[in-house]
């Protein structure tokens, strides 16, 4: 069995639209109802052995659910994340026009979402840049690395990237080479890698060597893992999918999450469950391991980074 761990990602709790394809739009959307439901799969989550809760500024509310759940439930053995860089702006307006989020990732932005997030401690483990890229130059910025790096120090965090985009094994490659003081700052690389995004392969099993955190975000693809007809090219894959689901008596996305745990074998694959039975059926994908022919076949469906983030860009927030 794979020595993979599930946790649970806050990205789709904490704001009312977000960029899924949701099998079930017609809930209550109001703040109360998203904080009693995000507290509820907290609470879940723990009871049924997830430990590790992964959360951004950008998610709503949802870094406020999580520092409420923190400070109320005062477990000791729980492992948080959270991000800097991207600010949240569509202040709970459903269908909110534009951008929902906004980029910064400036010493300044650093400094004022630093000063909410550190509330997250002691039981906050890893700190992370909020989508690194090369054009935003934060990579280069010592300023800004320069502080990761004093926080670091003074509360023992792992300093983390998060990656999404055509570049990421680009924009991972050079986070590698980013030395602060000597040492390489970067502890953890949180990556999309999923059944049709798989590019980050080689360098993400090269990371797991040097005994690097690697978290897999997007496992289930923003839901494109699940048969939908407006995805034609995927089809092959869906009929396999419900093939092994059949098989192993569970849903297409623990075979999805399985898969990973089974070619990558990342360090943790983060739920992006809505409800406590999304969560239920992706936590039995620990529960059983898949052939090397199955996981072969599975392989097989990925497609270009190109494909992959064009296809994810057309999706609705909803």
């Amino acid at each position: 069995m794979s020595k993979t761990k599930i946790g649970l990602g806050l990205a789709a709790l904490g704001r009312p639209d977000y960029i899924n394809i949701r099998s079930n739009t017609n809930v209550d959307k109001s703040i109360e109802a998203f904080k009693s439901n995000t507290l509820k799969i907290l609470d879940e989550s723990y009871a049924l052995g997830l430990r590790d809760f992964d959360v951004a500024p950008s998610y709503g509310l949802g870094e406020q659910f999580l520092l409420e759940w923190n400070k109320t439930r005062n477990h000791s053995d729980v492992n948080l994340s959270t991000k800097f860089g991207y600010t949240y702006v569509a202040n709970w307006k459903i269908g909110f026009e534009g951008k929902h989020e906004i980029k910064e990732h400036s010493l300044t932005k650093l400094n004022e979402q630093w000063e909410t997030s550190k509330a997250l401690l002691p039981n906050l483990k890893i700190y992370q840049i909020h989508s690194a890229t090369l054009e935003s130059g934060v990579l280069e910025n010592r300023d800004v690395l320069s502080r990761l790096d004093e926080l670091k120090q003074k509360h023992q965090l792992k300093i983390g990237i998060t990656s999404s985009g055509t570049e990421q094994v680009k924009i991972i490659h050079n986070a590698k080479n980013v030395n602060v003081n000597g040492k390489p700052l970067f502890d953890s690389y949180q990556v999309t890698f999923n059944i049709f995004e798989q590019s980050c392969y080689k360098i993400l099993k090269q990371l797991l060597k040097e005994d690097k955190t690697v978290i897999i975000k997007e496992a289930l693809a923003n839901g494109r893992v699940f048969r939908n007809n407006r995805f034609k090219n995927h089809l092959a894959t869906y009929d396999y999918l419900e093939t092994l689901a059949v098989k192993y008596k569970v849903s297409s996305d623990a075979i999805a999450l399985r898969f990973i745990m089974d070619n990558l074998e990342p360090t943790l694959i983060l739920s992006g469950a809505s409800n406590t039975e999304q969560l239920k059926q992706n936590i039995k994908a620990l529960n059983f391991d898949l052939d090397e022919i199955e996981t072969s076949k599975l392989e097989s469906f990925k497609v270009s980074p190109q494909q992959y983030w064009q296809e994810r860009s057309n999706l609705d927030w909803n």
